[in-house]
C-alpha cells in the first residue's frame, strides 16, 4: 500500500477549511445587522462556488470527488438535524429516519423524471395530493381536538380514510390537468415552454418541497398510533418501518404502480439538477427552521418532554402532540434531504436505503452531541469528508474488500467516543446563530421606574 502523504495533508486541510467555513457561516448568520447577514451568506456561497468552478492550474480546489462529498454532507446534515430533533431534543429513539430519507428521494425523483419525459401528471398529482391531505389532516385535527376520549386507533382510522379520499381526488384531478398540459411540452424538435430549462429548475424546487411534505405526512400517519408506545418500542417500530419501505423500493415496479423506478435494479434517468446553489439553499433553510423551532416556546415544550414526561403533563403540555410534531418536522427535513440527494446522484438503488446504512444519522448525532445543532452539522460534514472520503480512499488502496472495514471502524469510533466523551464532540456548545440569545436583566433604575399615563395626575407625596 502506497499512500501519498500530499493527498493526506491536502485532504486534512480541506476538512479543517470546511469546519472553519461552517463556523464563519453560523457566526455571520447570527449577526445583528441584516445587511451583514445577507452579505455574509452571499460570501459564504461564493467561496465554495469559486472553489468548485474556478480552476487553479489544471484543476479546481474542490475536485468532482470533493464536490460530491460536499453535496452528500449537505443532505446528511439535513437528515441528521431531523433525527436530532426527534431523539436529541425530544427524546424519542427512532430508527426510521433513513426510511423517510428514501421516501423523499424517490418521490422527488419520480416527479422530475416524469416531467423530463413530458408528463406533468406526476407534479400535479403529488402537489395537489400533499395540499389536500394537509388540509384534511388540519381539519380533522381541529374537529378531534374538541372531542375528548377518542381512542388513538379510532382517530387514526378517520385520518386514514380522509387521506385515502384526498389522494383519490388528487389523482383524478391531477391526471386530467396533466393530460391537458401535455401539448405545452412541445416536441423534441420544437420544445415548448414547459420543456424549458427554467421550468426544470422550478419543478425541481417544487419536487423537493413536495417530497419533504409527503414524507412528513407519511410520518404523521405512522407516528399517530406508534408514538403511544414507549421509546424503546417506538425504536423497534421505526426499524420495522424502514425495512418495509426498503422492501417496497425493491418491489416498486411490481407491487407499486411505478415501473419507472425499476425496483431492485435501481431508478435511472433522474435529472441531475442539484448544484451548489440548491444544496446550500436547502441546507440553510433547514438550519434556520431548526434553530427557530428549538429556541421558541414550542422548542422548550419539546425538550421538556425529553426531560420528564410526567412533569410536562403536570404543567399542561400535550406530550403526545409535541412528540408527533417533532417526528413530523424531523421527517420533513429527511424528505428534503432525500430530494436533494436524488438529483445529485442521478440514480437511486434500494441498497442505498438499507436499514443498516440507516444507522449513520444516529451515529452522527451521538458523535456530534445529542441536543447540539452545531455538533450535528460539524459531525455530518466530518463524517462524510473523513470517513466516507479520506478513510474510504485509503482502505480502497488495500484491496477491493478493504473499504467494507469502515463499517467496523465506525462502531469502534463511536464506542470510544461514548467512553471518553459521552456528551459528544461538542456537547451542548452552539456556534453563532445557533446559540441561545442571552436576555440582559433590567437595571435597578429601570425596574423601579413606574410608567405614568399621559394626563394622569401626579401621585401625592
Amino acid at each position: 500500500m502506497d499512500i501519498n502523504p500530499v493527498f493526506l495533508l491536502v485532504t486534512l486541510i480541506k476538512i479543517v477549511a470546511v469546519i472553519a467555513w461552517i463556523y464563519g457561516l453560523l457566526r455571520v448568520v447570527g449577526h445583528a445587522s441584516k445587511w451583514v447577514k445577507i452579505g455574509g451568506i452571499i460570501v459564504a456561497f461564493l467561496i465554495v462556488q469559486l472553489a468548485i468552478s474556478v480552476p487553479i492550474g489544471s484543476s479546481p480546489i474542490l475536485s468532482n470527488f470533493d464536490s460530491g462529498l460536499l453535496f452528500q454532507a449537505c443532505t446528511m446534515t439535513m437528515v441528521a438535524l431531523g433525527l436530532n430533533l426527534i431523539y436529541g431534543f425530544n427524546g424519542q429513539f427512532s430508527l426510521g429516519q433513513w426510511g423517510f430519507y428514501g421516501i423523499g428521494a424517490y418521490a422527488a425523483a419520480d416527479i422530475t423524471y416524469r416531467w423530463d419525459n413530458y408528463d406533468a401528471a406526476g407534479l400535479l398529482v403529488a402537489g395537489l395530493g400533499v395540499v389536500l391531505v394537509g388540509l384534511v389532516i388540519l381539519m380533522l385535527n381541529r374537529i378531534l381536538s374538541r372531542m375528548r376520549g377518542i381512542p388513538v386507533l379510532s382517530a387514526f382510522t378517520l385520518y386514514l380514510i380522509g387521506v385515502i379520499v384526498a389522494g383519490a381526488v388528487a389523482l383524478f384531478i391531477g391526471a386530467a390537468i396533466g393530460q391537458a398540459l401535455t401539448p405545452l411540452f412541445g416536441t423534441e424538435e420544437a420544445p415548448g415552454f414547459l420543456a424549458s430549462a427554467l421550468m426544470a429548475q422550478v419543478v425541481f424546487f417544487l419536487a423537493v418541497l413536495i417530497a419533504g411534505v409527503f414524507a412528513a405526512e407519511v410520518s404523521f400517519l405512522f407516528g399517530l398510533p406508534v408514538l403511544t408506545l414507549g421509546s424503546d418500542y417506538f425504536g423497534i417500530a421505526t426499524l420495522g418501518f424502514s425495512i418495509v419501505i426498503n422492501t417496497l423500493m425493491v418491489n416498486s415496479d411490481t407491487i407499486l404502480p411505478f415501473p419507472e423506478m425499476k425496483g431492485g435494479r435501481g431508478m435511472v434517468g433522474i435529472p441531475k439538477v442539484t448544484n451548489w446553489f440548491w444544496a446550500f439553499l436547502f441546507l440553510l433553510l433547514v438550519i434556520i427552521v431548526m434553530r427557530n423551532i428549538v429556541h421558541s416556546s414550542t422548542g422548550r415544550a419539546v425538550m421538556s418532554v425529553r426531560e420528564d414526561e410526567t412533569a410536562s403533563k403536570a404543567m399542561g403540555i400535550n406530550v403526545a402532540n409535541y412528540k408527533l410534531l417533532s417526528f413530523v418536522v424531523g421527517s420533513l427535513f429527511a424528505g428534503i434531504g432525500g430530494g436533494v440527494y436524488a438529483h445529485y446522484i442521478g440514480f437511486l438503488s434500494p441498497g442505498t436505503f438499507d436499514f443498516l446504512v440507516g444507522f449513520n444519522p444516529l451515529i452522527i448525532i451521538v458523535f456530534g452531541g445529542l441536543g447540539s445543532m452545531t455538533g450535528t452539522i460539524v459531525a455530518s460534514f466530518g463524517w462524510i469528508f473523513f470517513l466516507e472520503g479520506l478513510l474510504r480512499v485509503i482502505l480502497g488502496q488495500m484491496g477491493t474488500e478493504a473499504p467494507t472495514w469502515r463499517f467496523v471502524l465506525y462502531p469502534i469510533t463511536l464506542l470510544l467516543m461514548m467512553l471518553l466523551r459521552p456528551q459528544g464532540l461538542l456537547g451542548t456548545v452552539e456556534w453563532g446563530f445557533l446559540r441561545q440569545r442571552e436576555v440582559k436583566p433590567r437595571s435597578r433604575e429601570e425596574s423601579n421606574t413606574v410608567p405614568v399615563s399621559i394626563g394622569a395626575a401626579p401621585a401625592a407625596k
